[in-house]
């Protein structure tokens, strides 16, 4: 079947989707079992649904899909946020973006969806947080303690909000590594043999990226991560500071530029690159953010190669 009339674009909200084909128009349906199996009887099975990622909205929804062998794309929001406003478009109403989405789809390279394990991403989405509210209690006890005449009934209520806290955390963590292990622990204890990669930023890597499965190189990953440089230059008189893009996971990035400081020691690799870049004059930041790149190459390089990490390795993957 002709791709054109084949793509379905589809805009989730809490209650409702809205569906664009150029054959069927537009269509709307509860966001619900009820809905999900009325849209069904309008598909055929070389059709293929095309959706963002919209918290939790999309998910119900997307499973129904791949269950009942319908080819499904769970698209990065921001990449279909920057198409739209490419379009120069004044209108914005479910109607509208379904179409957009399905116009994105005809132009783009799309992933095919596999479901997620949600008890992994709803342990990890509340470990962040749990993380940040143990941020803030610190932040507040130092406050506290900065005053001088600190209150005793406050700082022992923080203090012990904290410490529970902290229990929960580790209580989490430990139950994160349980499934990891049980589905995926050949992997964590290869990623685990990069000098440097410590076990909670491959638990991360693993999670994030489902097994390295979502991401088809390396460059790829170190962009969804973030790490990649943003050239800011036009003409004679623009000439802006070299940046990473920022764009991607921030938690992964905090735990990978982590790692970078005791990489330039302990991995020959990443010790040689970060020599290299500060010995031609360049910021020792700049060479600590390419030892990151460095790191996610050689996790992406042994998680496709099923190998462990050997240093005379030499990774064809870009």
């Amino acid at each position: 079947m002709d791709k054109v009339k084949n793509y379905f674009g589809i805009d989730v909200s809490k209650s409702t989707f809205d569906v664009y084909n150029p054959d069927k128009g537009h269509l709307q349906f509860e966001n619900n079992t009820k809905g999900f199996k009325q849209f069904l009887k309008v598909l055929s099975s070389d059709n293929h649904c095309i959706m963002e990622a919209t918290g939790y909205y999309h998910h119900l929804l997307s499973v129904f899909l791949f269950d009942n062998t319908i080819k499904v794309s769970v698209e990065n929001p921001l990449k279909i946020k920057r198409f739209i406003q490419s379009k120069l478009t004044k209108i914005k109403t479910d109607k509208a973006d379904a179409k957009f989405i399905y116009e994105y789809a005809l132009k783009n390279d799309l992933f095919d969806f596999q479901p997620p394990n949600m008890e992994i991403r709803q342990l990890l989405s509340l470990l962040d947080m749990y993380q940040k509210q143990s941020t803030q209690l610190k932040n507040k006890i130092h406050g506290e303690q900065a005053l001088g005449v600190p209150s005793k009934l406050v700082l022992k209520s923080l203090k012990i909000s904290l410490k529970n806290l902290k229990k929960e955390i580790y209580l989490l963590e430990d139950k994160l590594e349980e499934i990891i292990k049980e589905e995926q622990g050949d992997l964590l204890a290869r990623l685990q043999t990069i000098p440097s990669l410590g076990r909670k930023t491959a638990l991360f890597l693993i999670v994030i990226t489902d097994g390295f499965k979502n991401f088809g190189t390396a460059s790829q990953l170190c962009s969804f991560t973030g790490l990649t440089p943003v050239i800011r230059q036009s003409g004679t008189s623009v000439r802006g500071k070299e940046r990473i893009s920022k764009i991607g996971n921030a938690k992964l990035r905090n735990l990978l530029f982590m790692c970078s400081f005791n990489a330039c020691k302990c991995n020959r690799a990443c010790r040689e690159l970060y020599e290299r870049i500060v010995a031609k004059g360049k910021s020792k930041k700049l060479a600590l953010i390419a030892v990151c790149n460095k790191l996610i190459k050689q996790a992406f390089a042994i998680a496709k190669f099923g190998l462990c990490y050997d240093e005379n390795f030499v990774s064809k993957l870009n």
